[in-house]
């Protein structure tokens, strides 16, 4: 019984500490997209280092989904990180298409929302 409900315990740490690097992952590279975008602006290679940030974005965000899922599942966590992460990879999706679509007038301030809110959820966690 106690070592079940050791590994029980340790499960839950660890798909925490996986979340919440994930979590942070997440938010370092948005800000990291917010830099490029200013390279973007001033530079000759800014577009193609804002492209390759973007898929690294998104490919964090989905990482963010997967651990708040594993958080979830074999830990016993809340499934709440399962929406927010969900959430953030509807944002990437929206945000990337916006870039595609060369809109900055939505894209610029929801980059910055998204930095906004990966900031408190990781703060939170």
């Amino acid at each position: 019984m106690a070592t079940q409900m050791t590994t029980t315990t340790d499960a839950r740490r660890d798909g925490t500490t996986f979340l919440r690097v994930a979590l942070a992952l997440q938010t370092l590279t948005i800000f990291l997209q917010a830099v490029s975008a200013g390279l973007l602006l001033t530079t000759s290679y800014g577009e193609t280092l804002h492209g390759i940030g973007a898929r690294v974005m998104y490919g964090a965000s989905m990482l963010y989904v997967l651990a708040a899922v594993l958080a979830w599942k074999p830990g016993g966590g809340p499934t709440r990180p399962i929406g927010h992460a969900s959430g953030f990879l509807l944002l990437a999706s929206i945000q990337v298409a916006l870039g595609i679509a060369h809109v900055p007038s939505v894209h610029l301030p929801l980059g910055v929302l998204m930095f906004g809110l990966s900031l408190v959820a990781l703060v939170r966690r």
